[in-house]
């Protein structure tokens, strides 16, 4: 399956950083204004899938120019940004512990079952045609919040992250 997003952090490793973060809201807009296509994520990997080699680097302009813009603001380099989805996180979670709330467990759960049985369904039955887009989308939609809820209980790719980007530069 193609990781638009790793692409993305190989071309414009800002907008890739962020994209997991509080504030992946803005790099999506970017990338989707450099791209030309709606902020969802969806069209946005139809797009970096078949970007032109002047898109991308209009996205390589578009990360030095979100960087600029991020300085601007106070945030001095990726660490920065970083930092506050690992506090953002860290206080969801100190949240869930002095309140003993039990929602976000249900929720994961239920999303989680979501996501299993709508995945053993696609593998274990033929799909009807006439819902197939639709249960397309569901398993989309499913499997990215799979991923949060592994990603709030279990940590972010940070290092894995702060890694690449290191091997990345060991290979230039």
């Amino acid at each position: 399956m193609f990781d638009w997003k790793k692409t993305v952090g190989a071309i414009a490793p800002t907008l890739g950083t962020v994209l997991g973060g509080p504030l992946g809201g803005l790099a999506g807009a970017a990338i989707a204004s450099v791209l030309g296509v709606d902020n969802d994520p969806q069209a946005l990997e139809a797009a970096v899938a078949n970007a032109t080699p002047d898109q991308l680097l209009a996205l390589r302009k578009a990360d030095a120019d979100f960087k600029l813009q991020m300085a601007e603001l106070g945030f001095k380099n990726i660490a920065d940004l970083e930092r506050i989805a690992a506090d953002d996180r860290n206080s969801a979670r100190a949240r869930e512990v002095s309140l003993r709330d039990w929602m976000p467990k249900l929720l994961g759960l239920i999303v989680v079952a979501g996501f299993f049985g709508v995945l053993g369904l696609m593998i274990f039955r033929e799909l009807p045609k006439e819902g197939r887009d639709a249960l397309m989308m569901l398993s989309g939609a499913l499997g990215m919040a799979f991923g949060n809820i592994v990603q709030y209980y279990y940590g972010s790719s940070a290092g894995s992250a702060a890694k690449s980007r290191t091997i990345d530069a060991l290979q230039k």
